[in-house]
Order: structure tokens, then C-alpha cells, then sequence
């Protein structure tokens, strides 16, 4: 009898254990790459995120550029495009047009569009990035903490993010599930992502 109690409290414990690791788990957000393109150099800038509806892929594809990445997210057909301000394929095809982004300096560049989701409350790990990042949310809200702060964005929102390896935190900070597309001009030579801390 008293074996099994011994047997019984090392399993309870080794399950306790684990109770922290679990529930930061289940916490966090969920990041989904749709599409990443790499790129020997950029556009002269300043650079801006231009983001295009289409209804077919073929017509995304006939406006897509050099610059372009064509993903799929909420059942509609997207065009991001990395370039100057103020153009668009057609009128009724823009959606939104976010920048200027800081400059990246970098011997490679990777662009990345991240479809990112949560339930409210759940988060990302603080971690930084080799380079810029903007958002456009879909649905909820969005909240990005660095050490100057937060930022919030709604349902239809879109905002630069933070610079090259700056520290920061995103999270779901609506009533509702966040759904937003996140677009990234990276070095393509250094990790995509790294754990870091707040000053």
C-alpha cells in the first residue's frame, strides 16, 4: 500500500510538473507562414506594404511584380507587395497600403506574410526579429508590447510594427478571436525569430 502511494505521489507530481509548460502552450498565438520570397536586394525606398483582393489567383498573379507574394487567408485571394506608396493594380482591388517601414540593411532579404490567430488572451514568446514587421488586422484586436509601450489595432487596422531586433510581445487583446496578416522584411541570413526578454 504504502509502494502504490509512493508510486502514486511521484506520477502526481511529475504530472504537476508539467501543469506550467501545458498551459503556455495552449496560451500562445498561432502563426501560420502563407508565402516568403527571398531577394538579393530591395526596392529603392521608402518601402511601403501595399495589400490587394483578387478573385482569382490568376489575376493576382498577372498584377504580381518582382516584390509580390500572393497568399490565400478567410477564403479570399491576397496580393502583398513591397514598393513605393501610392500605386495600386486597380481601385477596387486595394485594401490597405501601410509603411513607411524603418529601413532593413541586410546581404539577403526573406519577405514573409504570417497569417496569425488566438483565442483573446493568448500570446506570442518575446522575441525579436532581424528586421520589420506591419499588420493588418482581419478580426479582434492586436496588442504589440515593447519596452516604449503597447499598441493596439483593430478589425481593419494596419500599422508598422517594430524595428530590427527590438523585443516584443503580440497578443490577442479583443473579446474576440484575432485574425490578422503579418508581412516581414527580414534578414534572410540570421534566424527569422529569437527569444528575447524586455529591458
Amino acid at each position: 500500500m504504502r509502494r502504490n502511494l509512493i508510486g502514486m505521489t511521484v506520477v502526481l507530481a511529475s504530472w504537476l510538473w508539467w501543469l506550467p509548460s501545458i498551459a503556455t502552450a495552449q496560451e500562445r498565438l498561432v502563426a501560420k507562414p502563407l508565402v516568403a520570397k527571398q531577394l538579393a536586394a530591395l526596392p529603392a525606398g521608402p518601402l511601403f506594404w501595399r495589400i490587394e483582393n483578387f478573385r482569382t489567383v490568376a489575376q493576382a498573379e498577372a498584377a504580381a511584380g518582382p516584390t509580390g507574394l500572393i497568399g490565400e487567408s478567410g477564403g479570399k485571394i491576397w496580393l502583398f507587395t513591397l514598393g513605393l506608396a501610392g500605386r495600386s493594380s486597380a481601385d477596387d482591388t486595394k485594401v490597405a497600403e501601410i509603411g513607411p517601414l524603418p529601413p532593413v540593411v541586410a546581404t539577403k532579404y526573406l519577405l514573409r506574410i504570417t497569417e496569425t490567430t488566438g483565442a483573446p488572451g493568448r500570446m506570442t514568446r518575446v522575441h525579436t526579429h532581424p528586421g520589420v514587421e506591419a499588420f493588418h488586422v482581419l478580426a479582434g484586436e492586436m496588442s504589440q508590447r515593447t519596452s516604449r509601450g503597447v499598441t493596439r489595432l483593430g478589425t481593419g487596422q494596419s500599422a508598422v510594427g517594430s524595428g530590427t531586433d527590438t523585443p516584443v510581445q503580440n497578443s490577442s487583446s479583443g473579446s474576440t478571436d484575432l485574425h490578422m496578416l503579418v508581412m516581414h522584411v527580414v534578414d534572410a541570413t540570421r534566424p527569422f525569430s529569437s527569444p528575447a526578454t524586455f529591458p
